[in-house]
């Protein structure tokens, strides 16, 4: 009777969907890709729930929070959070890189036909004004068609206050049927969830029997160092501010996390893992609706600490590749490019064009970047589970800072 309650699990049916996929992929090389649809399908599935969450829980939780008078330094605090890990994560990256030299006496000149500069033309980041006048919609239908997050992240926060701002009697029905339509919401995703093995197992045949492993021995060091930084930040740093900024248990959210985090590296998307991150957190770790409904949304779009590691890694490899003298002025230059640059980054899967831009700003030749694009899917699923982790961390340690502070002032 426990062995089946164990594969009911749809962790435990994940993980072994993944082991399957990976298999098939080794064994049948390209002709795995005839399991793509498969996968393709579960992502389009996810794809279709996932806007309409986010728009209705920011818009549900900006009119909960704003309703509380620390509502202002939760939005802030939230950002500040995420910002501030995300640089933290960019310098460990860079620490470790010096540290362990993954790019030091590597020759790729086995592979030099690979190289390329038709990536040149992706690594130009928005300046300051530019990026907050492409954050505000000029037509918010245009932008839940482009499915341009940060525009909708806007809107959705801006209506939400506006919710708070008219009399109870008259937000009442609108913040009631909110909550129903995200019951309802999270009904669709828990039916498309019973899938999830089977997408899954196309996504890792198809990557498996697509790119292989023989790659993977030309870049070992840049893999080995790379996962080292995730798992120092997954279960050191974050369990540690868990520790010391909030109440929880950090057995208990390490416990908690594990379904999450399963999803998150068989899909390779955050946002693919935000219902299942937010009933995570709501059920498990006990974190306040608003709260859920708020950060975890935002977490999804603007938190990319595990992309931060690969972006300041991957520089580091190819600054020690072409024997490149960073200097402090190229850190900084790394640092705030990876931290800034991940705001607004798609939680989907793909490879990311986003190293380009930290390539360049430390003045690193990008022609070398598509030896790592056809390993971006491996990757892809470490930073995704770091990512979501972050989210969590973040939504924990918001809701007890805040219910410390409505204690506070209801005292």
């Amino acid at each position: 009777m426990e062995k089946k309650s164990v594969f009911k699990n749809i962790g435990i049916q994940i993980i072994i969907a993944m082991v399957l996929g990976t298999l098939a992929g080794f064994l049948m090389g390209k002709d795995a890709a005839m399991f793509a649809p498969l996968g393709t399908i579960f992502i389009h599935l996810i794809k279709m729930l996932v806007i309409p969450l986010i728009v209705i829980s920011i818009i549900s939780g900006a009119a909960n929070l704003s309703d509380s008078p620390s509502a202002g330094k939760v939005g802030i605090g939230t950002i500040l959070f995420f910002l501030l890990t995300s640089a933290i994560a960019v310098a460990l990256a860079l620490f470790a890189g010096e540290v362990f030299k993954p790019g030091v006496g590597l020759d790729l000149s086995s592979v030099s036909h690979m190289f390329s500069n038709q990536y040149a033309d992706k690594g130009a980041l928005p300046g300051a004004m530019e990026t907050l006048i492409g954050m505000i919609p000029t037509n918010i239908f245009k932008s839940l068609m482009n499915a341009n997050i940060l525009q909708i992240l806007v809107f959705s926060l801006f209506f939400g206050i506006a919710i708070s701002k008219i009399p109870k009697e008259k937000s009442a029905p609108i913040t009631n049927g909110l909550e129903g339509i995200i019951q309802a919401l999270i009904w669709m995703v828990t039916i498309v969830m019973m899938i999830a093995p089977i997408g899954v197992f196309g996504l890792m045949a198809d990557s498996v029997g697509t790119y292989g492993f023989d790659m993977l021995s030309l870049v070992a060091k840049l893999f080995i160092v790379y996962m080292g930084a995730i798992l120092v930040y997954g279960f050191i740093f974050y369990p540690l501010i868990i520790k010391l900024f909030s109440k929880t248990s950090v057995s208990d959210f390490l416990r908690a996390m594990r379904k999450p985090q399963v999803v998150a590296l068989s899909t390779a998307s955050s946002m693919a893992t935000l219902p299942i991150n937010m009933k995570t957190c709501e059920e498990d770790l006990k974190v306040s609706k608003s709260t859920t409904s708020f950060v975890l949304p935002l977490g999804a779009t603007i938190n990319m600490s595990g992309n931060a590691i690969y972006y300041g890694l991957v520089a580091i490899f190819f600054a020690q590749v072409y024997n490149i003298d960073l200097g402090f002025t190229g850190y900084l230059a790394i640092i705030f490019t990876a931290t800034i640059g991940a705001i607004g980054q798609a939680g989907v899967p793909g490879p990311t064009f986003l190293v380009v831009a930290v390539l360049i700003s430390a003045g690193i030749p990008i022609e070398g970047l598509p030896l790592l694009f056809a390993l971006d899917r491996i990757f892809d699923m470490t930073r995704t589970a770091l990512n979501i982790t972050g989210d969590a961390a973040c939504a924990v340690i918001i809701d007890n800072l805040n219910d410390k502070k409505d204690k506070i002032e209801t005292v």
